[in-house]
């Protein structure tokens, strides 16, 4: 028998196709690839596997959703499909529907429970992951009827202390006020999602709780719901309880063929059950509302029974889970309120490794959980960060490689520098549970380079690969290079704390050696492009993805804060990749991208730059009214277009800002104060920060002003002896403490 790798595919797959008048497919990728480089990876299987994925739903969506106008869409639909709307796309050649303009949910849950509902911008509730939705509509006997998502108008907010989101929405003298949590502990110790709702309306009419086969993504499908012989709950595909607080008066069922069930409230026939075979079954409960009377109804829906250690294991609950928390207070409303909901969000999103999101991004990467969990660190919120890292192991292969993805060479810079700076913040010695994939992590950065024989732009490099998705297609990219030298310094230092003296010398003569195979490299390019600004790769021109480059000032402070070529870098991506005051990513993201905004705005930061804090209120301006970020927002309908509608990275970035801004590490001092706004200044009120963990230790710090006078105080709880600790606030000339002093008073005046 012919091994299945030998049979001729390539001509069995061209001839099918060319007989049935496609075109060649091997052809069309042997183009596609020719626009990358060479790589042994051509792009990563998970991301086509997801991309599949997400386009099959599209597939559905544009068989399903234009041709069914008649029926209750969730809100992107609505805009996307109204040709007098911003986010209007037409459909004319585009083969799957997707949510590309409001991609905003917002995640409610508990600590430690890895289920999360989202709810969208107006209040469709999805309890499941990628499942069904419900929705609330309001209705009356004189015809009048209020849906959510075809309102005109809509407000949202979040309530911090317990994640819960409440969505208000009216339409003349109807109202909706829907408010959706997750409670602790439900039946079988497992959290209950509630859904409670207040309606009001003129006149005598109808609340309704529909069943809805959608989501914020689309058709999910739903293939049978039965209403309880008390009338007081749905089982949904035999197995989901939805639970109402009061029989419903009134139950209709509708599938695919009969048309959604909105179009039948008023039947005079009640139906018990239904089932639908293309899973477009929707169902309403209806529940009387008094004209001039308002009208309380609460949907529980039971989010599962423990089923795994991590479900087993004691949950704490929001206090407990919040305990020791890196505090902030500071005059500025918005930036108070959007730290304290990141800081719930990184919480929320750790419930063992961690997410970028609840929905779309719920997975691992180690890109992602690098900056995750460097941000759970500086919020002081060090046992969950510990936690994460102790998976990390898991995921290495028999060769060392940190694996998320396939063919992204930051992994296992990303995995190592993680390592390292928990054990710095935490003035702990490596684990020694970690020691294997320390040492095996090393070892492949230094196998996986190229190599340096000074033949090409890319030699002594690591090789071509996908790298992060939003840099292009597969190159040489100094993303992937700069985390590659940050991870050999990593293991060199975390080597040498194990003891491991000879790996330690290793790992540090090699990191020398790539950077300095680096610094060629970019010597070339700047040669090329007749300026210092580092493009992605050896072999582009500059671009949107020279953003990545910036890795080399932050997060990883291997260049100078004042280095020409993160300073031209900076100013090019200013020049020619702004819209409306925020870094626009033009390759896959097509949007406004906050995360990689407030990657600029820290480089600036390094670099005194009185842009940083302007950068990062706007992209304070950019979150939803709950408090998130998609990855990137779109220009014109400012909601979501990219990503996961709550991205977790994003989030992570806002609270590493602000506290860069209050106090950082350069080399080996302490710089507080360094990119407080000026009117936090001028408030009257204290600013205050901490405990937030630092490479010296932990430090609280409480900036206080009267007029020209600004008062610093801090306490340090150092690791070893007190750092080197330099002040700068705005419009004063900066001030290094004397070593042991606690405070210094800066009067506003000439700035050096």
């Amino acid at each position: 028998m012919i091994p299945w790798r030998r049979l001729p595919w390539k001509f069995v797959v061209r001839r099918l196709a060319k007989a049935h008048g496609f075109l060649d497919p091997i052809a069309l990728m042997t183009r596609m690839h020719a626009f990358a480089q060479p790589s042994e990876v051509a792009e990563p299987l998970e991301l086509l596997r997801a991309g599949a994925i997400f386009h099959a739903r599209g597939l559905l969506n544009s068989r399903v959703i234009q041709h069914n106008r008649d029926w209750v869409w969730p809100f992107w639909v609505e805009r996307q499909f109204d040709p007098h709307d911003d986010a209007f796309v037409p459909r004319a050649f585009t083969i799957t529907h997707i949510n590309l303009t409001h991609r905003n949910w917002t995640a409610i849950g508990v600590p430690d429970w890895p289920d999360m509902p989202i709810v969208d911008p107006r209040g469709l509730l999805t309890p499941f992951y990628d499942g069904w939705s419900i929705d609330l509509w309001l209705i009356t006997g004189d015809g009048r009827i209020l849906l959510p998502s075809r309102a005109p108008g809509a407000s949202q907010a979040l309530d911090v202390d317990g994640l819960a989101v409440t969505t208000e929405t009216r339409d003349g003298a109807l109202a909706l006020i829907a408010r959706a949590e997750v409670e602790e502990d439900g039946e079988g110790g497992a959290p209950v999602c509630r859904l409670s709702v207040d309606a009001h309306a003129d006149a005598d009419g109808w609340l309704v709780a529909s069943l809805r086969p959608c989501n914020p993504e689309g058709v999910s499908t739903i293939h049978e719901a039965a209403l309880a012989a008390d009338r007081r709950s749905w089982l949904v595909e035999g197995k989901r309880r939805v639970v109402f607080s009061e029989p419903a008066a009134r139950h209709h069922v509708s599938n695919y063929r009969a048309g959604d069930v909105h179009l039948h409230l008023l039947d005079l026939d009640d139906q018990q059950s239904g089932s639908c075979d293309v899973g477009m079954l929707t169902a309403a409960a209806l529940f009387p509302v008094r004209g001039g009377e308002g009208r309380r109804l609460e949907v529980a829906v039971p989010l599962g029974a423990p089923a795994d250690q991590h479900r087993r294991r004691r949950r704490p609950s929001w206090p407990e889970a919040l305990e020791g928390h890196a505090r902030l207070s500071v005059p500025d409303a918005a930036a108070q309120r959007l730290y304290d909901i990141a800081v719930r969000s990184l919480v929320l999103h750790s419930p063992h490794e961690v997410w970028p999101g609840p929905y779309t991004y719920k997975r691992f990467w180690f890109r992602d959980a690098a900056f995750i969990v460097h941000a759970l660190l500086c919020a002081g919120l060090t046992g969950r960060a510990e936690r994460a890292l102790d998976l990390f192991p898991q995921r290495q292969t028999a060769f060392g490689f940190f694996h998320s993805q396939d063919g992204e060479w930051d992994s296992n810079g990303e995995a190592l520098w993680i390592m390292e700076r928990f054990c710095r913040l935490t003035g702990r010695p490596p684990k020694q549970a970690w020691r294997n994939a320390i040492l095996k992590g090393g070892q492949w950065i230094q196998r996986k380079r190229l190599a340096d024989d000074g033949r090409t732009a890319h030699s002594g490099l690591l090789p071509a690969g996908f790298s992060a998705e939003h840099l292009g297609p597969n190159d040489f990219y100094y993303w992937d290079d700069f985390w590659g030298i940050a991870g050999l310094r990593a293991a060199a230092w975390m080597a040498a704390r194990l003891n491991e003296s000879s790996a330690a010398e290793d790992f540090a003569g090699h990191a020398e050696d790539f950077a300095g195979a680096v610094e060629r490299s970019l010597a070339q390019a700047a040669a090329r492009l007749g300026r210092p600004a580092m493009p992605a790769s050896p072999h582009r021109r500059l671009d949107a993805g020279a953003v990545g480059s910036l890795a080399a000032g932050y997060p990883l402070q291997l260049f100078a804060p004042d280095d020409p070529r993160l300073l031209d870098t900076v100013a090019w991506l200013r020049e020619a990749c702004f819209v409306d005051g925020g870094f626009f990513q033009d390759m896959i993201h097509s949007g406004i991208n906050p995360y990689l905004t407030l990657h600029i705005a820290q480089v600036l930061l390094r670099a005194g730059d009185a842009a940083a804090p302007e950068l990062m209120r706007r992209v304070g301006a950019l979150a939803s009214p709950t408090g998130q970020w998609p990855e990137a927002v779109h220009p014109r309908t400012l909601g979501g277009c990219m990503g996961d509608g709550q991205h977790v990275w994003a989030a992570a970035e806002w609270v590493l800002m602000l506290r860069n801004c209050l106090l950082r590490e350069e080399g080996d001092g302490l710089v507080l104060g360094g990119g407080v706004p000026e009117d936090w200044l001028a408030a009257g009120r204290a600013v205050r920060f901490g405990p937030a963990p630092t490479a010296f230790g932990p430090v609280t710090l409480t900036i206080e002003a009267d007029g020209d006078a600004a008062r610093v105080r801090w306490q340090g709880a150092w690791h070893r002896e007190a750092p080197a600790v330099t002040v700068r606030l705005p419009g004063r000339a900066p001030v290094a403490a004397a070593p042991g002093a606690r405070e210094v008073v800066l009067e506003r005046g000439a700035v050096s």
